[in-house]
């Protein structure tokens, strides 16, 4: 009896291209012997057939034509099919699907792999924000084994695979109603590398890489924000199978300062003045990133008042010019006054207290 390829792959007669080759995807992926085993093998080599056939829209319309379903296996005509399925199913946004289930009879292609990116969070001071730093970290890390050049071979050597040749794939035949069809997969013996390990390195185990505490230069430019990160190329994990080495990403965190405030390139602090200081004004010597510097208060300096110092803050993070340091005058009021002094202040000021009307009772004042 003539199969029914349409439903073999659960479509319906009148599917496009596209549906039916969805619809394929969907089943191969579901049988495959990868996945499903040997029980899936049957059922797999059926949904190929009907894929063969609906797959290709010559072949597709001379299998809807009325009585053709009843011909036989070489009616169809003679020839090779190719169907490289990890293409296949790479293009369909599915990815490598042999890479999916690692411990199946088979597995995907295990080419050349990038290794893996690292973090290293790192800790500086206000002041080498200020002026850069250069110093060394030390990390642990997987490197490429010096022993075996990062083969995995004891010898250094890795020999041809001897069941593929070295192409690192395999292809088995199978008869379909249009001939006999390729099926091409990767080969379950080197894992696509072509290559095999005649024996492995005692040093990393055949793994090719061993970890160890690496030490690493690293310079930090001046004006660096919290968060920020420095890419290190090539220090990260060594790669697999003559894969590039990943990158070590530095993230820089600022310590709190006892003394300033950052915002932006601009440093912030507060300083404290005596009551005579600021009725009298003065100059003051005041803390900045990188030593003092004087600051002139005028006479009468009231509490709160902020003064800025231009080019006294850090550097910027893409230039050189410098923020302000903005000083903040706090006004300490004396608590402990003798008779004498309380007079001397009672002459000068008074002991009347003057209350400033508030913006509401303006109101009140200007309705009324």
């Amino acid at each position: 009896m003539a199969k029914d390829y349409y439903n073999i792959l659960g479509v319906d007669k009148n599917a496009s291209q596209d549906e039916i080759k969805k619809a394929f995807r969907k089943m191969a992926k579901k049988y495959h012997p990868d996945i499903a085993g040997k029980a899936g093998e049957e059922k797999f080599k059926e949904v190929n057939e009907a894929f063969q056939v609906l797959g290709d829209k010559q072949k597709r319309a001379q299998y809807d034509q009325p009585g053709s379903r009843g011909f036989g296996s070489g009616d169809f005509g003679g020839g090779f099919t190719n169907v490289n399925f990890e293409d296949l199913f790479r293009d369909s946004g599915f990815g490598d699907i042999f890479n999916m289930f690692s411990g199946g009879g088979r597995s995907g292609r295990k080419g050349p792999k990038s290794g893996s990116d690292l973090r290293y969070d790192l800790d500086i001071d206000l002041e080498q924000v200020f002026s850069g730093l250069t110093t060394k970290i030390e990390i642990p890390v997987h490197v490429a084994c010096k022993a075996c050049k990062g083969t995995g071979s004891k010898d250094g050597v890795l020999k041809t695979c001897d069941a593929c040749g070295g192409t690192g794939e395999v292809k088995k035949v199978q008869r379909t109603p249009f001939g006999q069809t390729v099926f091409i997969t990767t080969c379950s013996k080197c894992k696509g590398l072509g290559k095999m390990i005649s024996e492995k390195c005692e040093k990393c185990n055949g793994t090719g890489r061993i970890k160890e505490n690496k030490k690493i230069e690293i310079k930090i430019p001046e004006g660096v924000d919290e968060d920020s990160y420095l890419r290190v190329a090539g220090q990260g994990e060594a790669g697999y199978n003559g894969g590039p080495t990943g990158d070590l990403y530095v993230v820089l965190h600022i310590k709190p300062h006892k003394i300033f405030e950052r915002k932006g390139s601009d440093l912030y602090c507060n300083i404290t003045i005596n009551l005579s200081k600021a009725i009298f004004g003065g100059e003051i010597e005041v803390p900045t990133i990188e030593g003092t510097a004087k600051l002139k208060l005028p006479k009468g300096t009231q509490s709160h008042t902020i003064f800025r110092l231009r080019g006294q803050g850090l550097p910027g993070t893409h230039s050189h010019k410098r923020g302000d340091e903005l000083v903040k005058i706090l006004v300490e009021i004396p608590k402990n006054l003798s008779g004498k002094h309380e007079e001397s202040l009672k002459e000068i000021f008074g002991d009347d207290i003057k209350i400033t009307k508030g913006f509401f009772d303006k109101v009140k004042d200007f309705v009324s």
